[in-house]
């Protein structure tokens, strides 16, 4: 199939665009390099251009023969989406508009979109399925579920045909190191307690350590960014072979604490890392897990990386090769 990859130049978007390629696919990257990298662009041509732009989403689908799009491109920083909601809004929501109203306009159908765990808020059962009821607590939350709201409506009224997937903590680097986690700002906190490992900064925050979990930190389901590419491939195989529109959530079912991860990146990286104690922030949930087995059943799809010694090791190979 020819797939455009809209954020194809970010994180997720990168590696999903390499496991395609991989699959058989020709890919189109569609990306305004805010926060992707240019030199993430390897397995297809890169579009050079935003995603409210209607006129060139348009040409993008119509003269590439785009037959499939994987959505990933968004602001993404939770804290940022609660001082600045009005970008949040534009950009996630009317940028996922102008991408449907596109690809209505060029019969484009099938659908692969980036969802968040964030949409579920603070959930009162744990582990969590896709039957629990999304109460977003920031901007980001919202306009992720604004966008499924609007992906839905847009099936049943035109016959788009969609995978939303709602994916928990993504972590870890393509094991051929060729490309990895690079925010600027980095928020995220593997690449941050990796930063401590090679003295890029002199401590790891850790955010309340009074929760009521085993050792007081949050605990977090963790999921590498390989396996979250391939469930974005098997998905829109699901999408070829006739499967309805759906949201499931990507995440392994088990929790890792933060006192956790920093301890077995210590012994990942052979490095001490300082970790400083501060108070908990506005709405972090204790625990974030999820319930997976929706994935399984419908795309086939279990994580083979997920392991945390496996994803702290392919993050240290990248983060040694970008930074050190």
């Amino acid at each position: 199939m020819n797939l455009l990859i809209t954020g194809g130049a970010g994180y997720v978007g990168s590696h999903c665009t390499k496991r395609a390629v991989a699959a058989g696919h020709k890919c189109v990257v569609f990306d305004n390099l805010k926060s992707g990298h240019k030199e993430f662009v390897r397995w297809g041509p890169l579009i050079h251009a935003d995603i409210r732009d209607t006129s060139a989403i348009r040409r993008a689908l119509s003269e590439y023969n785009i037959d499939a799009v994987m959505h990933f491109a968004a602001l993404a920083y939770v804290g940022e989406s609660v001082d600045q909601p009005a970008s949040y809004y534009d950009v996630n929501v009317n940028g996922t508009r102008v991408l449907l109203d596109a690809m209505v306009a060029t019969n484009v159908k099938q659908l692969v979109f980036s969802s968040s765990c964030a949409i579920y808020g603070q959930p009162e059962i744990i582990p969590i399925s896709e039957e629990s009821t999304p109460l977003p607590i920031n901007p980001y939350g919202f306009t992720k579920f604004a966008c499924e709201r609007m992906i839905s409506d847009y099936s049943l009224a035109y016959g788009l045909h969609s995978v939303c997937l709602r994916y928990f903590n993504a972590a870890g680097a393509d094991p051929d190191c060729e490309i990895g986690e690079d925010h600027d700002p980095e928020t995220h906190l593997i690449p941050l307690v990796l930063d401590t490992a090679l003295r890029r900064r002199n401590s790891v925050a850790v955010f309340g350590d009074d929760y009521a979990t085993a050792d007081g930190t949050a605990v977090r389901d963790y999921v590498h960014v390989a396996d979250l590419a391939d469930a974005h491939t098997a998905a829109l195989s699901y999408l070829e072979n006739g499967g309805d529109s759906v949201v499931m959530n990507l995440g392994t079912g088990c929790g890792i604490s933060v006192n956790e991860l920093i301890l077995k990146s210590q012994n990942i990286t052979g490095r001490a890392i300082h970790s400083v104690r501060s108070p908990r922030r506005t709405g972090d949930p204790a625990e974030l897990i999820a319930k997976p087995g929706l994935a399984k059943d419908l795309i086939g799809w279990e994580p083979r990386r997920s392991n945390l010694e496996v994803m702290l090791a392919d993050a240290w190979a990248w983060h040694i090769k970008r930074f050190a």
